[in-house]
């Protein structure tokens, strides 16, 4: 069975389980292990286990409670006997701690070596409070939010007896059509791996095992953002020359962060699939980069490499996935897992069980180092204490307010005048509503709880200011219905009556100082098995906005969701994008419009006019004729509404005086380049200065322009500083097909610094012999 681990994920909100409340030792404190200390551990323990109890290490089941999924049953296995037989070394989506002691104690009591379970969860944007979708933390630029975001999801994860999440996922997307593209960072290399790098070091902390944190599993190794026409689960072909350059940089600055496991793609790429691609999880992963630490496969991406053809039966999938380097299967238990089989491939001598120790080591390994050897237990007393962290909350509504990108401002209608400001109309569907406020990969069962855009201003305003609501519209219904919607109800929205209600709305226009759209797509629009085939805002908000504007009052729009909305020719007053800003976006939304908050944020992706520009990016290589690059259409230009790296502020910055310390230098040396940014406004803000490169000539074409370096700073009015950034050999080495390795050109390189792709303070540096 090939079955959605989104939909598996949203099983638990149904499925719930019953508290169970066993004694539950104290716990200790361990120091850290060291890798070594924990290898030999490990190394010792293998040494006592039989072949039955090495191949149960290579198992992981979810545990659903006895609920069906996607019309599955998932009772196939009793998991409490599997644990008790040594069949099962790791389960997932359990998160309530009684449970996962129940669990743990069968684990560390009924075994012949009582070795700990190891838990999982999709701890992608938080787990109780809620930080915005990765997508927006992404548009933030600001590495150091990420990580604190991600260290609170760490802190709670940790607190009710998570040991790993699935998460960073680092997925390069050029296409916005991709319903994934909100769990990942964008279209650049550069961004995505700064966001890599940051979202492990908060995962885990110091280190593998640090005290509040877990183990960061960046997925899905590798290509998955790029599937034909950006439809979910479909296959990927890519050139060497994109993997290197584009595709695979996330991924190697994860595991250069110190990120303990890696997660295997579902899709075929280049016609293998991605759980059993030895190219891949073994050639590149770990005899190139030396990734010592364990993979998991998608959910039931083992068992699908029978259907996906790669294997006649789950015998072989099993043997084929551990040859080519697979160490964990994720299965939905509707029946055993196929890496049980492994027993009969070794007794048949069909696979050396030799080859089960290696796998085996990587996950004793990692079970060493978090300490579950002398604390498998977990405190649920301590657990409800770290999920009520006020400062939580606090980190929380900053990532929301440093992710909004200010796309439209025009006038300077926003911020909105406190002192003048006597009423304001809310329209829309998304603004009253918590639940799509929180953006996907947010269970019920956690307790989530959010602040919507309309409980935020009226917070923020109090009695000053009237505010008057509508809905305006309805959503539309789904075409190809999603298994998702059946197992986590989408946000409830009381039935109205269209018609009237869309003139009610037209009424609150007229009859307010300024109207506050929010529009966008609702939480279950967006994420895994939500793809679209167009970009255009659902249902009849478009034709809402088009009116509202036409009454001529001045009308602002906070989009939230993940995709660059094709608004057509409407042209609101004011755009900010939130994305889907978590527990306290309303909290910051309400700050960013009245300038309690100003917008510093930047677009990780270009803004494309519409999906028949899919997929785009602004890096690409110059044809022969480059002149016409922006006219290919006969009916349009090929220019994205707004460019990569665009946002803008309540004040204005300038980029002066750029200079590279030298004229000439040889590979393998640096060049540092120097510039002025000013505040040229009258508040302060924050800008993203971005400095980009174009190669002029080389053993292989480079593209226009490429991010190298990037830096959030904040201004006062009228302030200057002196910015530098510092570009080294591997910023100006590149993967080329031509050599079929890692190269450094001599060549002439063009430099732009600006606030966006489109920088056009330059100044140039040649490499010589």
């Amino acid at each position: 069975m090939r079955t959605s681990r989104f939909a598996l994920a949203l099983a638990l909100s149904a499925a719930g389980f019953a508290m169970l409340n066993p004694v539950t030792p104290s716990a200790k404190e361990v120091p850290l292990m060291t890798p070594e200390e924990a290898r030999t551990r490990a190394d010792g323990l293998l040494a006592r286990m039989t072949l039955e109890e090495k191949v149960g290490q290579l198992v992981q089941y979810f545990d659903f409670g006895g609920a069906t999924v996607a019309g599955a049953d998932t009772t196939g296995v009793d998991l409490d006997a599997a644990v008790a037989k040594s069949e099962v070394g790791s389960m997932l989506f359990v998160t309530d701690p009684a449970r996962i002691n129940q669990l743990q104690r069968v684990a560390v009591t009924k075994t012949r070596l009582k070795i700990p379970l190891l838990f999982g969860f999709d701890v992608i944007h938080g787990l109780r409070t809620i930080m915005p979708v990765p997508i927006g933390v992404a548009a933030s630029w600001d590495p150091d939010i990420a990580e604190k975001g991600q260290a609170v999801a760490a802190a709670e994860a940790r607190a009710v007896g998570l040991h790993w999440t699935f998460a960073p996922m680092v997925d390069i997307t050029l296409d916005p059509r991709w319903g994934r593209m909100v769990e990942g960072a964008g279209e650049d290399p550069v961004l995505g791996a700064a966001m890599a790098t940051a979202q492990v070091r908060g995962f885990q902390g110091s280190g593998i095992g640090a005290p509040g944190h877990v183990i960061a599993g960046p997925k899905h190794f590798v290509g998955y953002g790029a599937s034909l026409g950006g439809r979910d689960y479909d296959e990927v072909d890519l050139s060497e020359n994109q993997l290197r350059n584009t595709y695979l940089p996330p991924f190697k600055a994860a595991i250069d962060a110190g990120a303990g496991n890696i997660m295997s793609a579902y899709m075929g790429l280049n016609g293998v699939p991605a759980a059993a691609n030895r190219w891949l999880l073994t050639d590149v992963l770990r005899k190139e980069w030396g990734f010592k630490g364990f993979v998991v496969s998608d959910a039931n991406g083992v068992n699908s490499l029978e259907p996906q053809g790669m294997a006649a039966d789950q015998k072989q999938a099993a043997v084929r996935a551990l040859q080519a380097g697979m160490d964990l299967a994720m299965s939905v238990p509707s029946g055993p897992s196929p890496m049980l089989s492994l027993i009969e491939a070794v007794r048949k001598g069909e696979l050396d069980e030799h080859a089960l120790d290696e796998p085996v080591r990587r996950l004793l390994e990692a079970k060493f180092r978090m300490g579950l050897f002398e604390n498998p237990y977990v405190d649920p007393a301590k657990a409800a204490k770290v999920l009520d962290d006020p400062e939580h909350r606090r980190v929380a509504r900053l990532a929301a307010e440093r992710s909004a990108v200010l796309l439209a401002n025009a006038g300077g209608l926003l911020p909105l005048d406190r002192k003048t400001l006597k009423s304001i109309a809310v329209l829309g569907p998304l603004a009253d509503s918590g639940q799509d406020t929180l953006g996907p990969w947010v269970f019920p069962a956690n307790g989530p709880k959010a602040v919507s855009i309309l409980e935020g201003l009226r917070a923020k305003l109090g009695k000053a200011v009237k505010i008057d609501y509508a809905t305006g519209v309805t959503w539309p219904t789904r075409k190809n219905r999603s298994f998702f919607d059946d197992i986590n109800k989408p946000a409830s929205h009381p039935e109205i009556d269209e018609k009237a209600e869309f003139a009610k709305a037209l009424e609150l226009v007229r009859a307010s100082d300024v109207t506050v759209m929010v529009l966008g797509e609702p939480q279950n629009m967006e994420g895994e098995a939500a793809s679209r085939s167009d970009l255009s805002l659902p249902g009849r908000q478009q034709n809402l906005l088009e009116a509202a504007i036409a009454t001529g009052k001045p009308v602002v729009v906070v989009l939230m969701g993940a995709r660059p909305f094709n608004l057509a020719e409407a042209r609101p007053g004011a755009l900010l994008e939130a994305w889907y800003p978590g527990s306290e976006g309303g909290t910051a939304v309400a700050n960013l419009l009245v300038g309690d908050a100003v917008p510093g944020g930047k677009l990780p992706f270009s803004w494309i006019r519409s999906a028949a520009q899919a997929p785009y990016t602004y890096a690409y290589l110059p044809s022969h004729q480059p002149a016409g690059a922006n006219s290919r259409y006969w009916n349009e230009d090929n220019l994205p509404t707004w460019p990569f790296g665009f946002g803008l502020s309540y004040t204005s910055f300038a980029y002066s005086d750029v200079k590279a310390d030298r004229v000439t230098l040889k590979p393998g040396e640096a060049v540092t380049v120097s510039f002025t940014l000013t505040n040229t406004g009258k508040r302060e803000g924050d800008e993203v200065a971005q400095l980009y490169i174009h190669q002029r000539t080389g053993t292989s074409s480079r593209p226009v322009r490429q991010l190298k370096k990037f830096a959030r700073v904040m201004l006062q009015p009228g302030e200057s500083r002196r910015m530098q950034f510092t570009l080294n050999a591997d910023d100006l080495r590149y993967w080329s097909e031509v050599t079929k390795s890692w190269i450094q050109d001599v060549s002439t390189f063009d430099v732009w610094v600006g606030g966006n792709s489109q920088a056009d303070a330059t100044t140039r540096f040649t490499v010589v012999e």
